[in-house]
């Protein structure tokens, strides 16, 4: 495979998995970043850490869509990350969903 063919192929599985990401957002209740991955989950628990004088916190998601083009099986039920980088998590906003009367 030369090195186009390479980066064609990892274009078009970036770009499946970005429209797997838009189809599945609304699913959830929190985007979830660490400095490895992305995360999509609907529960989110951030739990500081401490060794000796390290601060590192456990992350653990429930119910969750892991951002990485190289799973194949994105949708976890349970995942547990220990980092000692920033993680940021962020409440998605849920639309109202209206019924035509």
């Amino acid at each position: 495979m030369s090195a186009e063919e390479l980066e064609n192929y990892e274009a078009d599985v970036e770009l499946s998995l970005y429209r797997e990401y838009r189809d599945v957002v609304s699913q959830f209740s929190y985007v979830v970043e660490t400095e490895r991955r992305f995360y999509l989950a609907n529960a989110v628990e951030l739990i500081p850490r401490t060794a000796g004088n390290e601060v590192y916190y456990e992350l653990r998601m429930s119910d969750a869509w892991v951002w990485d083009m190289y799973r194949s099986a994105r949708f976890v039920r349970y995942v547990r990350v220990i980092t000692y980088k920033d993680v940021n998590i962020e409440e998605l906003d849920k639309p109202e969903i209206t019924f035509p009367q």
